[in-house]
């Protein structure tokens, strides 16, 4: 889909679980190149970057860098209301890391394949802890 606008209005928890799926692949990639074979360690190393807390932190981070549309779209994908709460994460940073979520399955459905990568990196790099 090229149409930017039509996606921005797209329902936001569709957007979620899609850049949620996008998000894994690209952190099961990243993990199966830093050379680690066991699953259970590579599974470990994922949930660095998967938990909420740590995609809150990151959209945090690029909040502001944001074109006004994405920025729109973040609220409205925070904004909403969860069906569901995991366990193990805090209202306020799953609401972001939903909206982290909803930003790359945005990305991926109006193919912004460059946007999409560079966001992914920023993740990578704050969670692994090295500066940009």
């Amino acid at each position: 889909m090229n149409d930017h606008s039509e996606a921005l209005r797209m329902n936001t928890t569709v957007l979620s679980w899609l850049g949620d799926a996008v998000y894994e692949l690209f952190i099961r990639k990243y993990l199966s190149d830093s050379g680690k074979v066991h699953a259970d360690r590579l599974h470990r190393a994922a949930v660095r970057f998967v938990r909420a807390s740590a995609q809150a932190e990151v959209i945090k981070l690029i909040f502001d860098g944001l074109s006004e549309d994405e920025q729109r779209l973040v609220k409205r994908a925070r904004n909403r209301k969860p069906k569901t709460m995991p366990k193990n994460a805090e209202p306020g940073d799953y609401k972001w890391a939903t909206a982290f979520e909803a930003l790359l399955g945005y990305y991926y459905i109006t193919e912004q394949e460059d946007r999409l990568e560079k966001t992914v990196h920023v993740a990578i790099n704050h969670i692994e802890g090295n500066t940009q």
